[in-house]
């Protein structure tokens, strides 16, 4: 094995190993999905408490200021029937309901700004998990491709091609070698006379066979 093919090999068991030893993306992509979900089913959960507790604060911000007109209506009452005193009592006690009121009616405007915030940011969530599931898909197919091209290159190298082509070319000399055998096999098989005319039929050259026609021809002209 020569230095470039070790150094090639070293090189290649490297890259398989940090491969191997690096995150599964599908697992990572598949944990991260999950992730922003349990974040968007907690948004959603923070977004109802928000909008129940403005819900309550509303009608208990209501509730103040139907009690606040009663105790007017009471201290009308009281002043009619001539009895100042518990005329003032009761516009104090109003006078207590009506700044409860105000006090909820500006936590309503406080909460509603914070459901319209925790809205967006749910509303944004819901985007990128859109987003998030759409390259999740491409980045999978990308990365069960490229698992796939590595595993073909292994194989590749765990192949060898010089070897690959050495077996190739033992072979090639089997087949010729098969090929001349059956050829000798097929040269001694046949009729055993006939092999031997042919071999006397073979057995003269070309000088041979122009010096019998020569004397024939001479021999005929001598007889003449």
């Amino acid at each position: 094995m020569g230095l470039l093919d070790r150094a090639w090999r070293a090189l290649r068991a490297n890259l398989t190993g940090l491969v191997n030893d690096a995150e599964d993306p599908e697992k990572v992509l598949e944990q991260a999905l999950a992730d922003m979900q349990t974040n968007l089913i907690q948004l959603r959960q923070a977004v109802a408490q928000a909008i129940a507790t403005q819900k309550r604060t509303e009608r208990q911000s209501a509730q103040a200021k139907s009690t606040a007109k009663e105790w007017y209506n009471r201290a009308e009452l009281a002043l009619q029937e001539g009895s100042e005193d518990l005329a003032r009592q009761a516009l104090a006690r109003r006078q207590g309901y009506l700044e409860s009121a105000q006090a909820m009616d500006a936590q309503i405007g406080e909460q509603q700004q914070v459901v319209t915030k925790l809205k967006d940011n749910m509303r944004r969530l819901e985007v990128k998990i859109a987003e998030a599931k759409t390259k999740k898909d491409l980045y999978i197919a990308r990365a069960r491709s490229a698992e796939a091209s590595q595993r073909i290159q292994d194989m590749i190298g765990q192949t060898g091609t010089n070897s690959s082509m050495v077996a190739f070319e033992r072979m090639e000399e089997r087949v010729m070698d098969l090929e001349a055998k059956a050829e000798a096999l097929e040269e001694l098989s046949g009729d055993p006379l006939e092999r031997q005319f042919a071999a006397l039929e073979n057995n003269h050259s070309p000088v041979d066979n122009e010096l019998a026609a020569m004397k024939a021809r001479l021999l005929a002209g001598g007889e003449d």
